[in-house]
């Protein structure tokens, strides 16, 4: 068996530098690896080479794959992903993982982009200062789930209001409201985040239908879904699934 032709263009468009043992020593396994990865997955998809990438890149992220990451991030600058992207992808993915799991992303990018020559810092892409990121951060929530959300940050019981202010502030104030990503994509990458660590999955039907009602809509969804299937395993990929007929039954 070896590699079909599609899977060698793929292949060759995102691992040219990339040398791995594992064509040496584990020759079986990546064959038929690539061969369903770059070839008959792609083949159910519509996504442009960025959107695939994006949505590939947080999903790795979202289960921890580093090394991963750190090879597909190279293919991901090869095609046509900013840096800014890249950098807003891993900021982001701060509210939803923590700072401990995430940091090992945002060095595994800096590294690449030095090897690239990209001058670092990027420039900021920052659109709210300390004194106006709740209000600009409740904005973006209902932006994206509607008005149900206007005043989300004063709400909940005494004890945990705290939280959902937080949410305002830090988690959209001081990300979702950063120019380099729009709305659609950030929503894309939240469902990515979301469904590739598992355990979720009232978040991941919240979030489904905040896709799909900002334009990202169900087949959408489930072609994202599919074409991280080969980085996160079908278990973890058959709950997204399910999670988004939730999210479609939710919302009739």
């Amino acid at each position: 068996m070896a590699l079909t032709e599609n899977a060698k263009k793929v292949h060759e468009k995102l691992l040219s530098d990339h040398h791995s043992t594992f064509m040496e020593y584990d020759t079986e396994f990546i064959e038929r690896f690539e061969n369903f990865a770059f070839d008959e997955v792609l083949k159910e998809s519509s996504l442009d080479d960025k959107t695939h990438m994006m949505a590939v890149l947080a999903t790795l992220i979202g289960s921890q794959a580093v090394d991963t990451f750190a090879v597909m991030a190279e293919g991901a600058y090869n095609i046509g992903v900013t840096p800014i992207e890249l950098k807003e992808i891993i900021y982001q993915a701060v509210a939803y993982l923590g700072y401990g799991r995430v940091l090992p992303f945002l060095r595994t990018a800096n590294t690449i982009f030095l090897k690239h020559g990209v001058q670092l810092p990027l420039e900021g892409q920052a659109t709210t200062t300390l004194e106006d990121r709740l209000q600009k951060g409740e904005q973006a929530q209902v932006d994206i789930f509607g008005e149900s959300m206007r005043g989300f940050s004063e709400s909940g019981p005494k004890e945990t209001r705290h939280i959902n202010r937080w949410l305002s502030a830090n988690c959209f104030g001081d990300y979702y409201t950063r120019k380099g990503l729009d709305y659609k994509q950030r929503e894309m990458i939240t469902f990515c985040f979301l469904f590739a660590q598992g355990g979720c999955e009232p978040q991941l039907i919240s979030h489904a239908a905040a896709n799909m009602k900002i334009g990202n809509d169900k087949d959408f969804l489930i072609q994202i879904v599919s074409q991280c299937l080969p980085y996160i395993g079908y278990p973890r990929s058959l709950n997204a699934l399910r999670c988004i007929e939730e999210a479609v039954k939710n919302n009739k």
